[in-house]
């Protein structure tokens, strides 16, 4: 997107008149979910932030909407568009939360099945038939139709989607596509077809990526099901569009086909947000959340694009996302001490100490008792609690049916709960299904405790930060600990010394032969290590490492660790006004943007043959078969555009040849390949709603 599409953010301050049309955005995230309200002339008049709900993430949505339209009053009958960014399918992928499938593979081999990592992926069903096609598009054998119907009449019950992978579809999808037909004639399950979500060749990789979307549809129907029952209760009848993991929208209908689409999500709304706020073109941003930190690099207006696919959870997808580097690093990290007695930070989530005591204040009197004894019992200062109205629904083991038991809705202590290291691993697998929220010390609460940030209880903060500094001693056999100030202090140095390696690694990641390499950095780690920490190289030698493009964080802890991070990089930091609502700001202030790949080949001399999607066609002439392929990427590229919710799209192709040599003295050069590919960029489409009668 064009850097100039970013300007215009601003405050209620400045609005002189009434908005033409308001466009809301809303985002889920690790601690908080933000909603912001733009106007017509892009500027941001009104944002709230109310806490996640992880066990129903609609309650956490439906809260933060209400906030901002109780802020717009009147001017609410102007609402034209909902965006929403997500983190549930890149949440999914990593916690491993499918929901089962079958998976039709036709031409696949054994071996192709296993180089896939489909029988990794879960529990779903796998179904090899025959068919498939050549390179050159022509077909290998007849479609097995008769074993399709078979799979589909007997696993069409037991499963919630389907995914179809053939040799070769994005050469020839026929067979593709004739396998979704037949499905979709038997069964009502959603279908999903290997040759819409990428154009490269490696069939198992696109046999994986289609598998992914089809078990995320489910996850993401669920929340724009819920979204749209909130909307409706508040009258709201407007296009809905979802962030993609390379930072475009596409309307929620089309999301619910391709959630794949919708993984690393999150970050990618901040990248836009970012743009949006700054109104810079070339810079890096860095967004520290509740759990997680990511990075990445902006050129020309535009994020740097991981062009083979996002790598999310060790599944590697083929589907363009958002170069970026992340690390478990946030606000609500963890706090802990390792088994050697050294302080750590992350990469797991607790909910913080001083958040927990908002709600339950009877908190603060145990967490006394804890902080006066010398003698501290197993997971002192941590908690758990059951998530409000959810049941585990799936089958417990034994150990977690026993934690579960001992669970309620009001926080006990971990160590009463889970009292080995298997039961820990028992309450946090709950975690992971959003059945149970574990509470401890964590970032968040040290800066309460330094003063640096405010709105929940320093004293549970401080007493959680004393738990802590015994629990250190305790480990490493001293007489003295430190006190709860020089522990938060210590925390506050680890964020930022970790927040910095991250830029690092980002930044140096874009010279080949610089980035880190398994987490060493070669000849580079001492300056590395001497930069993040904050100490000079030598006595003697000034060597320090500079970012040498603007860093833009963003996040609700930006504020308190990026200016530290930034005199340590020597960057030039900006912190967005609207920082901590900056991915909401994103899934409202994109564009739509489609990319439609047309391939040209010659199976044999002289003959050049366009691979379309409609069906495969051949021409005499080189010229003449680019300039076919070029109007057929145009029209599906600005047909997808619209179908994604774009306005008035405007396409650009280009093309990049691959070119040959014949002839021993002749040296005759010819066209082998040609890629043509075109992209259509356009604003949502919006519409104001009729004016209520009088």
């Amino acid at each position: 997107m064009a850097a100039g599409e970013w300007q215009g953010a601003g405050r209620s301050s400045l609005i002189r008149s009434m908005p033409t049309e308001i466009w809301i955005g809303l985002d889920t995230g690790g601690t908080y979910t933000d909603a912001v309200a733009l106007d017509g002339a892009r500027r941001v008049i009104a944002s709230a932030k109310e806490l996640t709900t992880h066990w129903d993430l609609s309650l956490g949505l439906a809260a933060a909407l209400r906030a901002v339209l109780a802020q717009l009053g009147a001017r609410r009958v102007q609402i034209s568009l909902v965006s929403v960014s997500t983190t549930l399918a890149t949440n999914a992928v990593v916690e491993g939360r499918f929901s089962p499938i079958c998976t039709i593979l036709i031409g696949f081999n054994e071996q192709m099945v296993e180089r896939s990592g489909l029988r990794r992926a879960g529990d779903g069903i796998i179904v090899r038939v025959r068919g498939g096609h050549e390179a050159t598009g022509e077909e290998v054998e007849p479609l097995d139709e008769a074993a399709i119907d078979a799979a589909v009449r007997e696993h069409g019950s037991a499963v919630e989607a389907f995914a179809v992978a053939a040799m070769f579809s994005v050469r020839n999808p026929s067979h593709e596509q004739s396998a979704r037909a037949r499905i979709r004639a038997q069964c009502p399950r959603p279908v999903t077809c290997s040759y819409e979500l990428s154009s490269q060749l490696d069939a198992p990789k696109r046999a994986l990526t289609a598998a992914l979307n089809a078990r995320l549809t489910p996850q993401i129907r669920h929340l724009l099901e819920a979204l749209e029952r909130v909307l409706a209760l508040e009258g709201i009848a407007v296009p809905v569009m979802v962030v993609k993991g390379d930072g475009t929208l596409i309307r929620a209908e089309v999301a619910l086909e391709y959630p794949v689409e919708t993984v690393l999500s999150g970050p990618a709304a901040s990248v836009v947000g970012a743009g949006f706020l700054s109104g810079l073109s070339d810079f890096v941003v860095a967004d520290m959340g509740g759990t997680t930190t990511d990075v990445a690099i902006v050129r020309d207006g535009r994020p740097v694009v991981r062009g083979e696919g996002a790598v999310i959870g060790g599944w590697r997808t083929m589907v363009e996302a958002i170069d970026v580097h992340t690390c478990g690093l946030g606000g609500d990290s963890e706090v802990h001490i390792d088994r050697d007695g050294h302080l750590r930070v992350g990469p797991r989530r607790a909910t913080p100490l001083g958040l927990l005591a908002q709600r339950f204040p009877d908190l603060l009197a145990d967490l006394a008792k804890l902080a006066a004894s010398e003698r501290l019992p197993p997971f002192a200062g941590r908690y758990a609690l059951r998530n409000p109205g959810r049941g585990p629904g799936a089958q417990l083991d034994r150990l977690e049916g026993r934690v579960w038991d001992m669970l309620t809705e009001v926080p006990r202590r971990l160590g009463d709960v889970a009292r080995t290291a298997q039961g820990v691993e028992a309450v946090r697998r709950l975690v992971d299904r959003g059945l149970v929220t574990v509470a401890g010390f964590t970032p968040s609460d040290a800066m309460h405790v330094l003063g640096r940030q405010q709105g929940w209880s320093v004293e549970a903060a401080r007493l959680g930060a004393a738990i802590l500094a015994t629990e250190e001693r305790n480990a490493r056999a001293r007489a003295t600990g430190d006190s709860p100030e020089a522990l938060c202090e210590r925390t506050y140095q680890h964020v930022v010394r970790e927040a910095a390696r991250v830029v690092l690694e980002c930044a140096l990641a874009h010279d080949p032969g610089i980035e880190p390499s398994h987490g060493r950095w070669g000849p580079l780690g001492r300056l590395v290590e001497d930069v993040v920490a904050g100490l000079p190289f030598s006595r003697l030698i000034d060597a320090p490492l500079r970012l040498a493009t603007p860093l833009v964080a963003v996040g609700a802890p930006a504020g308190a660790y990026y200016p530290e991070v930034a005199r340590r990089l020597r960057a030039e930091l900006t912190v967005p006004e609207l920082a901590a609502a900056c991915n909401a700001v994103g899934a409202v202030a994109g564009v739509v943007s489609e990319i439609c790949e047309v391939l040209v080949n010659q199976p044999a001399l002289d003959l050049f043959r366009v691979h379309d999607p409609a069906g495969n066609r051949d021409f005499g002439d080189a010229g003449a078969a680019i300039e076919y392929a070029r109007s057929v990427s145009r029209e599906l590229a600005l047909a997808a555009a619209r179908r994604a919710g774009a306005r008035d799209p405007h396409v650009e192709t280009w093309v990049s040849e691959r070119r040959a040599q014949a002839g021993v003295a002749a040296r005759v050069d010819y066209l082998a390949e040609a890629t043509v590919r075109s992209r259509a960029t356009g604003r949502p489409a919006s519409h104001l709603p009729a004016p209520p009668r009088a």
